[in-house]
């Protein structure tokens, strides 16, 4: 996918766990750990409002672009090359 959440970044320079963030947005743990690791199909405006006002963050900061060809080589990069690329 093309958009790469980076929630846990953002979590991470302001160090709030994922509980914390749960009770300031209102939102489950479990919820929060899918938008945190990319599984998320959507999000509603007004979630991404509540996780900025709780990270005190713009929306860019946890939303990026990244063209699919630069994806697939970080993929790449992160498991491994196959031997028969080689």
């Amino acid at each position: 996918m093309p958009i790469i959440i980076n929630l846990d970044v953002m979590m991470a320079k302001r160090k709030m766990s994922l509980n914390e963030l749960s009770d300031r947005v209102g939102i489950t743990i479990s919820n929060l750990s899918v938008l945190k690791t990319g599984k998320a199909k959507a999000i509603r405006i007004e979630t991404l409002e509540a996780i900025c006002k709780a990270l005190d963050c713009q929306p860019g900061d946890i939303l990026e672009y990244a063209q699919p060809a630069v994806i697939e080589s970080v993929n790449k990069w992160n498991h491994g090359a196959d031997s028969n690329d080689m």
